[in-house]
C-alpha cells in the first residue's frame, strides 16, 4: 500500500527498504532533499538521518519518518518516491511532476 501525503507520496517498494534498512536504528529517519548540481541544475539526495531540523516536514509513514527540509520541500511537493532494482543497480528514484526536464539517469533536473 503507498504511504501518501500532500508532499510526497512513498511506494510500496521505497516503503519496503526504507523498512529494511532502518531495522538496525530505530531512532533514524529518512531524509529526501534537492542540492544544486547535477547535469540539469538540481539533484535529489537522500540519506538517514537522527536529526531533525525545526522547519521539517515530518511525514509519519506508522514505521518510520521521512524529512524533508523547507528548501527542498517546494522542489519535492506531489513527487513520489520509489525503489527500483533493475540491470544497472538499486537505487531511491523520485517521479517529480515539478521537474520541466531531467538528465538520462534521471537523478538531476530543472524547475
Amino acid at each position: 500500500m503507498e504511504q501518501n501525503n500532500n508532499s510526497i507520496t512513498l511506494t510500496n517498494s521505497a516503503s519496503k527498504r526504507i523498512l529494511s534498512v532502518l531495522q538496525e536504528d530505530k531512532s533514524s529517519k529518512f531524509r529526501v532533499y534537492v542540492t544544486g548540481g547535477g547535469c540539469s541544475g538540481f539533484q535529489y539526495g537522500f540519506k538517514f538521518d537522527n536529526d531533525e531540523a525545526f522547519d521539517d516536514d515530518v511525514i509519519d509513514c506508522g514505521n518510520f519518518k521521512v524529512l524533508i527540509d523547507s528548501m527542498s520541500y517546494p522542489y519535492l511537493f506531489g513527487s513520489t518516491l520509489d525503489f527500483v532494482e533493475d540491470l544497472s543497480g538499486a537505487k531511491f528514484v523520485i517521479n517529480n511532476p515539478n521537474a520541466k526536464t531531467t538528465c538520462g539517469c534521471g537523478e538531476s533536473f530543472t524547475v
